[in-house]
C-alpha cells in the first residue's frame, strides 16, 4: 500500500524548513568571518544566502592553494543557476589567526580545514568574543579535549555559542528513524542490546575520490595525514557518535559519566602514488607524509570502529574509507534501532539504487491499517510519506520534496545555527551533548591505540 498525507508545518523538532526566515529581521546582522578555509565544507556553508547575514565575507587564511579553491568554490555559486551574492575580503598571510583577532570584521567565525589547529582556533575565536560555526571534529588530540572543554565552559559564560557541523541530523532517513523509534505502538522500547548485538549501530563509508558540486573534488595534501586531519574514530565517527545520542535519548543532556566506551579500533586504508596524485594533483608524497608511506604505498588510518554505551543502551559506530566507489554507487550509510517491537534500519546499497531506505521491520503483527494510523499520525511533520509491504515488514518511501542532498544540508545547519543566534542562547541538551560525543571519539581513539 502506498498512502500519500498532509502537509507540512515543520520536518522536526530543531529543523526548520528553508524557506522559514532565520533571525529577526530588527536584529543586528550576522557578520561572517571564514578562518583557514582548508576543507571543501567551509564552501558549503555558502552555497546559499541567509535573510539578516551579511553578504561581506571576511576571509583570513595563509596563502596557497587551500584559501584559493575555497574562494574559487564561492564564485561557483554567485555565478551557479540559484547564484548567490556573497562578496569576499581576504587577507593571506602568515599573521592570519592574529590579524582576524586584531581586525574585529565580524561576529560569527567558520572554521572548516586542517583539524591539527581547531581547538585553538575555536579557543582564541570565544577569547576574542567571537561566536563559532564549525565543521567537524572540534577535537582530534586526546590531550586537547581538556582545552575544548574550558573554552565551551568560558563561551556559555560569555554568553556565545559555539556550535559544530552535524549534517546528518537532517538526512530525512535519519530524521524518520529517530521519530518512527519515539512510537511506542510500534517500536517498543529501545533494547539495551549488547557488544555482539548493540541496540543501535551505525556505519558509514566514504570515499577519497569523488565530485563536491559537480567538480572532481581535489583535497589537500595534508587530508591524508592523520595528525593533521584525524583519524577515523575522531574525524568522522563525530557525526555517528552524534546520531547515537540524538536518536537514543532525543533532546536529552548527556553527561560523560553516563557513558562507557567499552572497546575501539583503527585500521588503514591504503593509496598508490598514482591515486594519490589523482585526488590531490601532487605526483609525490610530501616530507610530512614519508612516515606513512610502506612499500611505495601511503597507509593511512581513516577507519576506526567504537563499541559504548549511553546509560546502559549499547552503541557502535564504524568509519571506513575506500579509495573511490563503484560506478553508480557513492558515499553509503547503514543504521539499525533494536526495538522491542521492531527493528527500524536504513539500507543505502545497490538494491536501493544508494539512496538511504528506511524499512520497519517488526518482530511481531503489524498491519496495513496499524501503519497506516502510524504514518497518518505523523502527517504534520512528514508530508507526503508512504510505506509499501516488503518480505521483513514495510519500506518506508519518502517522496522527492522530503529529501536534501550532503551539500543542502549545510545550509540547514547554519539555519539552525542562525535561529540559536537569534534566540540568544541553544538548548541545553546541545551544549551537553557536543561535549560528550568528543569525551566519546579522543577516549576511543586512545584505546584504538
Amino acid at each position: 500500500m502506498k498512502l500519500p498525507i498532509g502537509a507540512l508545518l515543520i520536518l522536526l523538532a530543531g529543523c526548520a524548513t528553508p524557506s522559514e526566515s532565520t533571525v529577526d529581521a530588527d536584529a543586528p546582522p550576522v557578520r561572517l568571518i571564514t578562518l583557514d578555509p582548508g576543507h571543501f565544507h567551509a564552501a558549503l556553508v555558502q552555497k546559499r544566502m541567509y535573510p539578516g547575514v551579511d553578504s561581506m565575507v571576511h576571509v583570513y587564511a595563509p596563502a596557497g592553494d587551500d584559501v584559493t579553491q575555497h574562494l574559487q568554490r564561492i564564485e561557483r555559486y554567485n555565478s551557479g543557476e540559484e547564484p548567490t551574492a556573497w562578496q569576499q575580503e581576504v587577507y593571506t598571510g602568515p599573521d592570519y589567526l592574529e590579524r582576524m583577532l586584531a581586525d574585529s570584521t565580524g561576529n560569527v567565525v567558520v572554521v572548516s580545514g586542517n583539524n591539527g589547529r581547531k581547538t585553538e582556533y575555536i579557543q582564541a575565536a570565544v577569547a576574542h568574543g567571537l561566536n563559532v560555526l564549525a565543521d567537524k571534529p572540534m577535537v582530534i588530540d586526546p590531550a586537547e579535549y581538556t582545552l575544548l572543554e574550558q573554552t565551551l565552559r568560558e563561551a556559555k559564560t560569555k554568553g556565545l555559542l559555539v556550535y559544530d557541523i552535524m549534517t546528518e541530523r537532517f538526512e530525512i532517513t535519519t530524521m524518520l528513524q529517530r521519530a518512527f523509534a519515539q512510537q511506542p505502538i510500534l517500536f517498543g522500547e529501545l533494547l539495551e542490546g549488547s557488544v555482539e548485538a548493540p541496540a543501535i549501530s551505525k556505519e558509514s563509508v566514504h570515499h577519497f575520490s569523488k565530485l563536491v558540486s559537480g567538480q572532481p573534488l581535489v583535497r589537500p595534501a595534508w587530508f591524508f595525514d592523520v595528525e593533521q586531519q584525524g583519524e577515523g574514530v575522531v574525524d568522522v565517527a563525530t557525526h555517528l557518535v552524534d546520531l547515537v545520542l540524538w536518536e537514543t535519548f532525543p533532546d536529552e543532556p548527556i553527561d560523560t559519566t553516563e557513558i562507557e566506551v567499552i572497546s575501539a579500533r583503527r585500521w588503514a586504508t591504503t593509496l598508490t602514488p598514482e591515486q594519490f596524485e589523482q585526488v590531490t594533483g601532487l605526483a609525490e608524497f610530501p616530507d610530512y607524509l614519508q612516515s606513512d608511506v610502506v612499500d611505495g604505498k601511503l597507509v593511512v588510518y581513516a577507519n576506526g570502529e567504537i563499541d559504548f554505551t549511553v546509560r546502559g543502551v549499547h552503541g557502535k559506530v564504524s568509519v571506513i574509507w575506500n579509495y573511490e566507489a563503484p560506478p553508480g554507487a557513492a558515499d553509503t550509510h547503514y543504521s539499525a534501532m533494536r526495538g522491542s517491537k521492531a527493528d527500524l534500519v536504513i539500507r543505502q546499497d545497490a538494491e536501493q539504487d544508494y539512496q538511504p531506505t528506511l524499512y520497519i521491520e517488526p518482530k511481531g503483527e503489524l498491519t496495513d491499517e496499524q501503519m497506516t494510523e502510524l504514518v497518518v499520525d505523523m502527517h504534520d511533520r512528514f508530508p507526503g510519506l508512504y510505506f509499501d509491504p516488503v518480505a521483513k515488514g514495510f519500506e518506508i518511501i519518502v517522496p522527492p520534496e522530503l529529501r536534501s542532498g550532503h551539500e543542502d544540508h549545510f545550509g540547514q545547519v547554519t539555519e539552525q545555527y542562525l535561529r540559536y543566534l537569534a534566540q540568544g542562547s541553544m538548548p541545553e541538551w546541545e551544549r551537553t551533548n557536543m561535549l560528550t560525543k568528543y569525551f566519546v571519539t579522543t577516549r576511543a581513539y586512545g584505546m584504538s591505540r
